[in-house]
């Protein structure tokens, strides 16, 4: 397995091989970085790090069915908080059901308060959308070494 981040000539990949299975999500190519999992030339997951003007939101973390629950969705995790995470704070909202998952990569729960203006903007407008689901918004504080909490796994 090769994890990455995807070059801007391959964005366009995610968009096609990954997210015209979910929520057809589009790449900014300004502010995001997608960082991916390769079963050999095949594209299977990915995570997103959206830069806003006031911090860091993680996004669209998603695997192919075919190929969940063998640590691909973590390994993308991994390689974006080595990236993204080193220096800054790094916020999401989780289902529920994956609040542990978010927990064990070293995301904590929050109050909707205590996101950022421009994730709480986003947050209320798509509130509608998000309806019935039940979320937790997570933060993650800057760590120097994410070497040390995979060490503690």
């Amino acid at each position: 397995m090769d994890v990455r981040e995807l070059t801007p000539s391959e964005l366009n990949r995610a968009e096609r091989e990954l997210w015209a299975h979910y929520h057809h999500q589009t790449v900014d190519r300004v502010n995001d970085r997608l960082f991916a999992a390769f079963a050999g030339k095949k594209l299977i997951g990915v995570s997103r790090c959206s830069r806003h003007p006031d911090c860091l939101e993680v996004d669209s973390v998603y695997v192919l069915d075919d190929y969940r629950r063998h640590g691909f969705a973590r390994s993308v995790m991994h390689r974006l908080i080595e990236e993204c995470g080193r220096q800054e704070t790094l916020y999401l909202y989780s289902k529920f059901a994956l609040v542990d998952f978010y927990g064990s990569l070293g995301f904590y729960p929050i109050t909707e308060k205590e996101l950022p203006k421009t994730i709480r903007s986003r947050f209320e407008f798509s509130r509608e959308f998000i309806e019935g689901t039940e979320i937790c918004h997570m933060k993650r504080d800057p760590a120097p070494l994410f070497t040390e909490l995979i060490k503690n796994e």
